[in-house]
Formats: C-alpha cells, sequence, structure tokens
C-alpha cells in the first residue's frame, strides 16, 4: 500500500510561485505513475497533471500548461507540482495520487490519495 502526504500549499498574491512536493512512505515508489487533482469548494475534483514512473512522459490540464511542471525524484521516493504565474482561479485544495504504470486523467484511475494542501492565490 502507498501512503502519500503532501506539503507546500500557503497563500500568495497573483503572479507569484508556489512548489507543493508529495511524499511517499515506501521504496516501490518507481512502480507508479503519479498524478495532481485539485478541488476548489463547491466545485468536483479535477485533474491537473500527471507524470509516468520514469518520469519520461508528463501530460497537463490546459488551463496549466506553460505555467506548472510536474517531476519526480524516485531516489527520494517524492513528485512535486512547480507553479508559477498562479491566478486566483487556481485557489483549491491540491491532492496527489498514485496507480499503475500508465499514466491517466481520470480520477477513477487513481488508487492512492494523499489527504491534500491547501493553496490560495490572492487577486
Amino acid at each position: 500500500q502507498v501512503q502519500l502526504v503532501e506539503s507546500g500549499g500557503g497563500l500568495v498574491q497573483a503572479g507569484d510561485s508556489l512548489r507543493l512536493s508529495c511524499a511517499a512512505s515506501e521504496g516501490t515508489f518507481n512502480r507508479h505513475a503519479m498524478g495532481w487533482f485539485r478541488q476548489a469548494p463547491g466545485k468536483e475534483r479535477e485533474f491537473v497533471a500527471t507524470i509516468s514512473r520514469s518520469g519520461e512522459s508528463t501530460y497537463y490540464k490546459d488551463s496549466v500548461k506553460g505555467r506548472f511542471t510536474i517531476s519526480r525524484d524516485n531516489a527520494k521516493n517524492t513528485v512535486y507540482l512547480q507553479m508559477n504565474s498562479l491566478k486566483p482561479e487556481d485557489t483549491a485544495v491540491y491532492y496527489c495520487a498514485a496507480r499503475g504504470s500508465v499514466i491517466s486523467t481520470r480520477t477513477t484511475d487513481y488508487e492512492y490519495w494523499g489527504q491534500g494542501t491547501q493553496v490560495t492565490v490572492s487577486s
């Protein structure tokens, strides 16, 4: 079983940057594709970014392309989400998740989830 813990959220102003981290508890991290999702109040959870287990393949939600970058360090069992040029509409709880070896944009395809970290962007 994979246990995930997110960190790095906070309160920033529009145009600022944040880097989120998600640490896995065990050394099987490199067997899983990873994803970042977010959920704003009153809205459904939505896909943000995903990365293959080797880090070779990535895919992003259209609205964050060019601003967000997903990466991973398998030696540290950690996946990252670098967020630049943040906008108020990026405000949400951000979750990391793990699944099988193939990347996916669908929440229902992910088996393991962290507790989330709050990101708030003021205008």
